[in-house]
């Protein structure tokens, strides 16, 4: 490799590094093909805060007596302090993007609360870089919790649906 291509390639590294930064990308992977046997593969990621609608919210206290006996609605809901991620049944983003529900506007949506999916059925998308990419069951179960809405940004990782 010669010394001017080494310099134009940490230039177009340092870039790619700069447009994660300016744009709040976690992570940007590009192939560059300079001849038949010759190529750059590049991936620059970065750690990135969690998303506010997927951080676990901060245990609250109570100014009920401890001797009073929850209710039945406290005892079906999670936990404050719960991170959907940690849960066993868990279905989590496998890229950065936006999910959408349903396969076209007004279609009905993949699943819902309650809906009953085997191996492979597509729960919802994800679109990444103008790519709809189905997100498949990773087990038969039946969806218990759906932890986004339609159109939300979604990071890597993040907890999409529940199954049990």
């Amino acid at each position: 490799m010669t010394k001017n291509k080494h310099d134009d390639d940490v230039a177009f590294i340092k870039a790619l590094a700069e447009l994660l930064r300016e744009n709040d990308l976690t992570e940007l992977q590009v192939k560059r093909d300079y001849a038949e046997d010759d190529s750059l593969n590049v991936r620059v990621t970065r750690e990135h805060p969690p998303v506010a609608g997927y951080a676990p919210a901060p245990a609250q206290t109570s100014a009920a007596p401890a001797a009073a006996a929850p209710s039945a609605a406290a005892v079906a809901a999670p936990a404050a302090n719960e991170d959907p991620a940690d849960h066993p049944g868990a279905v989590t983003s496998p890229m950065v993007g936006t999910v959408y529900m349903q396969a076209e506007p007004g279609a009905p949506s993949f699943i819902s609360v309650g809906t009953t999916v085997t191996e492979g059925d597509t729960l919802l998308i994800v679109e990444a870089m103008k790519t709809m990419n189905h997100i498949p069951a990773p087990r038969a179960g039946t969806v218990k919790r759906i932890l986004v809405d339609d159109g939300a940004a979604v990071e890597f990782g993040a907890p999409l649906v529940i199954l049990e």
